[in-house]
């Protein structure tokens, strides 16, 4: 009775963790050389609010913006020229994850 519970158990946790897909990915920061402006761009699988934020490595948010985010290929204009030399976290969060990855400053 014990092993059917644990497995009727066990398969639950698999198929809950499986079936949450992904709603954003492909999480990219990207700029063109001599340009005071960073592109982040995502991809959603759905239209939803999304906030976006930039922040030091202290914690201190420089940048946030929620938007709506369309099905589809997003992409959010970012004006770096306000920053100091550094690194840099840009995430993504929306109602069920958060993704964020770096990017370094260079002035």
């Amino acid at each position: 009775m014990i092993r059917k519970l644990l497995f009727i158990f066990c398969i639950t946790c698999f198929v809950t963790v499986f079936s949450q897909e992904k709603s954003v990915n492909k999480l990219v920061a990207s700029q063109r050389p001599y340009s005071a402006i960073i592109n982040i761009s995502f991809n959603s699988t759905n239209k939803q609010k999304v906030i976006i934020s930039v922040k030091n490595v202290l914690g201190k948010t420089v940048f946030l913006k929620e938007i709506v985010a369309s099905k589809g290929k997003n992409t959010i204009h970012f004006d770096k020229n306000k920053l100091k030399s550094g690194i840099y976290i840009y995430a993504i969060q929306t109602n069920n994850e958060i993704i964020s990855k770096r990017f370094l400053n260079n002035k």
